[in-house]
Parts: structure tokens; C-alpha cells; sequence
């Protein structure tokens, strides 16, 4: 039987409030929210994981309670660490270093990590998630960087200029057979 991991970029956020972690959703962030959980209710979710970061379980929240479930937090699916104090970067200070880090791979911000990291700890999760979960439909709460990461592991085609074409929010379910991604297909048509 085989897995099903929708991979659900979280709505936009301000970037205004509080740190990476904490910060919330934009009202247009919450209506999207709400579609998500209307464009995914009858697809049988059995199961919602999330990164620790605010926007993403929030986007995936209304869905999951309108399902009667829980969402469990994995640490190590959160964003990349550009810094080891969450400080909001601009996106005029976010992109060229996701440029760079993409281009080099080992590439780090000071204190943060480098994609190398990011995507290694994120796959660990991801194939926990695989093995705990399997035969499941899985809603993950994630971000645009760290997705893409863990997309490009197994499949070459999401690399950077996947990950600047894809919006916020935005939906990919996987198929995978055991840790074999079978399928990609995007849902979100926002």
C-alpha cells in the first residue's frame, strides 16, 4: 500500500511580528487556510506532521481539527536556519542567500546552516515519517526551502527555479512506494 505525503507550503506571512518561528499568518494568509481545508476534506487524511513554526501548522490547522485530529510537531522539519537567533530576514536579504546557498551547497549565513544540513535533517524526518506512517495520507505543514529540499531528494527536477515559481500556499501530494516517489502532482490552483 502506498504513502501519501501532501506537502502544504504555508500561507504568506508577515514578516513584520515577532521571530521566524513565531510569526503568524496575513489575513489573506488565514482565507487560504480555509481553502486548503475545503480543497483537501475528502481526501482522506489520516495523519498531520508540521514543522514547529507557527505559519505552517496554522495553515494546515483548520483542516486538521475539521477532521477531529491532532497535528504532530517535528523539530527538524522546520525552515532552513539562516541564523541562530531566528531574526526575521527581509526577502531583499532572503533571496540572494538562497541563491548562493543553492549554488553551493555547504554555503552558510553566519550561524545558520547550510542546504547540505537542512536537507539532510529534513529527509531523516521525512523517511521516519514514511516508515511511521505508512499506507497513510499525510498532510506535512511545511515551508517553500526546506519542501523543496526535500522534493529535490528525490527528484532532481525541484531545485531552485522550482522553488521561485511555487506560491504561498501552495499543494504537492507525493506517492511514494515505501521510500520510492511514485507520483508528484501539484493541487493547489491558487
Amino acid at each position: 500500500m502506498n504513502t501519501y505525503i501532501y506537502m502544504v507550503r504555508h500561507g504568506e506571512s508577515l514578516k513584520t511580528e515577532g521571530n521566524e518561528r513565531t510569526r503568524g499568518l496575513t489575513d489573506k494568509g488565514k482565507t487560504d487556510a480555509h481553502i486548503i481545508a475545503e480543497l483537501l476534506k475528502d481526501e482522506g487524511i489520516n495523519t498531520f506532521v508540521s514543522s514547529p513554526y507557527s505559519r505552517a501548522s496554522l495553515t494546515i490547522e483548520n483542516l486538521a481539527h475539521s477532521l477531529g485530529k491532532e497535528i504532530v510537531v517535528f523539530e527538524d522539519l522546520r525552515e532552513i536556519d539562516f541564523s541562530s537567533d531566528d531574526k526575521i530576514l527581509d526577502d531583499k536579504e532572503v533571496y540572494p542567500a538562497v541563491r548562493k546557498m543553492f549554488a553551493d551547497p555547504d554555503f552558510s549565513l553566519p550561524g545558520g546552516e547550510s542546504i547540505t544540513t537542512c536537507q539532510k535533517r529534513s529527509i531523516t524526518t521525512l523517511k521516519q515519517i514514511l516508515r511511521e506512517y505508512k499506507g497513510q495520507k499525510v498532510v506535512l505543514g511545511t515551508h517553500g526551502a526546506v519542501m523543496t529540499l526535500m522534493m529535490g531528494y528525490f527528484d532532481s527536477q525541484y531545485d531552485l527555479d522550482f522553488l521561485f515559481k511555487t506560491s504561498k500556499p501552495d499543494i504537492y501530494r507525493m506517492e511514494f512506494d515505501g521510500e520510492v516517489l511514485r507520483e508528484t502532482k501539484r493541487l493547489w490552483q491558487g
